[in-house]
């Protein structure tokens, strides 16, 4: 966790700060002027969250709040792709280094830093950590409602970093799909996230069934009802299912969100945000 003394005005309504005595901006600060903090995790790579991630950032727009991403997946950092912002960079402003802009999403991303979209970032779990603690430390995230950090998948470093670095983490959501590879590792993201005494605000379950565009009848391609079935056993809500759609990899790779479309899957999300806000509230 971010190193303070018990005498931080702004950590502990007391005198000094460690960081701000070496000349650096305060985590605490920062963070205290984001409402809610939430962490999108899943244990297996594949599932869609950064998909997931964008249409909720879209979601929450739409319905009038001010929104943010940190992109924390270091090595693999897909969303500025999905936001069709992958020209946009990082630039540092008086305040800190500013925000790129996605239609009104604040977005802080290693794709918006590299010279290249084909740039490896090849570095050991402290450097990705101390990224991390720097794009929460040091980036002008302003006033807002939400602040969305997309975890790469698994149980370890940048989702150890995210929850000790971030105070007052409001929750998680967890993503999977219905196969039961996927649910096995999902399980253990809600777990990781339960060890770390972070509420798991619920589950969302990507490429459900799959609704036939002649007919209309849906079509359980993965199988489908897993995702529900593990939160309830895990004792976690279920925030919904999104059915597969063609459009939506085209959509990601063009840059366009589905969160506002009347698709099927559009539809469905919009639900999703629904009792997401009630979970939260």
């Amino acid at each position: 966790m971010t190193e303070r003394d018990d005498k931080c005005e702004t950590c502990t309504k007391k005198t000094s700060c460690k960081e701000k005595d070496k000349g650096e901006a305060c985590i605490f600060e920062r963070m205290g002027k984001i409402r809610h903090k939430l962490i999108i995790a899943s244990g297996k790579g594949g599932v869609g969250k950064s998909t997931v991630t964008v249409n909720l950032a879209r979601a929450l727009i739409l319905k009038g709040y001010r929104v943010g991403i940190l992109d924390a997946d270091i090595t693999g950092p897909n969303i500025p792709k999905l936001l069709g912002i992958e020209g946009a960079r990082l630039r540092k402003g008086a305040g800190g280094i500013e925000p790129a802009d996605a239609n009104g999403i604040k977005v802080v991303s290693m794709a918006l830093i590299l010279s290249s979209s084909d740039s490896a970032v090849v570095w050991r779990g402290p450097m990705k950590m101390a990224a991390i603690k720097q794009f929460l430390q040091e980036v002008n995230w302003g006033d807002l409602d939400f602040l969305l950090v997309d975890l790469p998948p698994g149980t370890s470093d940048e989702p150890l970093s995210v929850v000790q670095l971030i105070p007052d983490l409001t929750g998680a959501v967890i993503v999977t799909t219905p196969q039961e590879v996927s649910l096995l590792d999902s399980r253990k993201a809600v777990n990781m996230v339960k060890n770390m005494k972070v509420s798991v605000l619920g589950v969302v379950e990507n490429m459900g069934s799959f609704y036939c565009p002649h007919c209309g009848k849906a079509i359980a391609i993965f199988s489908t009802g897993g995702g529900a079935r593990m939160a309830e056993e895990m004792g976690v809500p279920f925030l919904g299912s999104i059915p597969m759609d063609p459009d939506i990899s085209s959509m990601g790779d063009a840059g366009i969100t589905f969160a506002d479309s009347s698709s099927p899957a559009g539809r469905c999300f919009q639900e999703i945000v629904e009792r997401l806000l009630q979970s939260i509230q």
